[in-house]
């Protein structure tokens, strides 16, 4: 079994969220893709992000109806920080023998160097799918000097240009303008129920 980790905060999830995980799931041939919900990332420790029940139940409205796509709940249920080598690690003992293909955007590529443990993260990996933007540059022989072993494991993705943000919904919604299309229906219904981002 090839499994994707697709984690983010998804504050809210929106259809950039879910193309791209089609995208991948599609390019890389995956016949799982988890939805890891991120409570509060370390590299994100200063952002302000919604009650992580909130999230997980808009993302699970999100998928629904996508049998591939799937909620995880393993940086939810234990105690932070949460790091990604160890939500590798945790996925690999949930799914033995299952190869396991960890998600991320150009910009995550980029940093890798400054994450936990990053050499023992790549090694743990069996692939590690970057959503590119068309304009976005990989420059794998740089990290390679410095990550010995990544150009083995980086699968490019080729993602559509989405210029839709999380950040820029919950802004619309505060500001009262129109937000409606740039959600599923389901995950629109529940931020107007929950009054969320008001």
């Amino acid at each position: 079994m090839r499994i994707g980790i697709f984690g983010g905060t998804f504050d809210p999830p929106h259809v950039g969220h879910l193309i791209l995980a089609e995208e991948c799931q599609t390019q890389l041939s995956l016949d799982r893709l988890l939805w890891v919900v991120t409570d509060n990332p370390p590299h994100k420790c200063y952002v302000s992000v919604s009650p992580i029940e909130a999230r997980v139940a808009l993302v699970d409205k999100a998928i629904q109806g996508s049998p591939a796509f799937q909620l995880s709940r393993v940086d939810i249920d234990r105690p932070g920080p949460h790091f990604a080598i160890d939500t590798v690690n945790i996925l690999k003992t949930e799914y033995p023998g299952a190869e396991m293909f960890y998600l991320m955007g150009g910009d995550s590529l980029h940093d890798l160097p400054t994450w936990n443990k990053p050499l023992n993260f790549i090694r743990i990996c069996d692939g590690i799918g970057v959503m590119r933007r068309h304009a976005d540059h990989v420059d794998l022989e740089s990290l390679e000097k410095v990550l010995p072993g990544i150009s083995m494991k980086v699968r490019i993705i080729e993602a559509p240009i989405l210029e839709i943000s999380s950040k820029q919904i919950r802004q619309r919604i505060a500001e009262g303008m129109g937000y409606r299309y740039y959600l599923r229906d389901a995950v629109y219904e529940a931020i107007r129920e929950l009054g969320m981002y008001r």
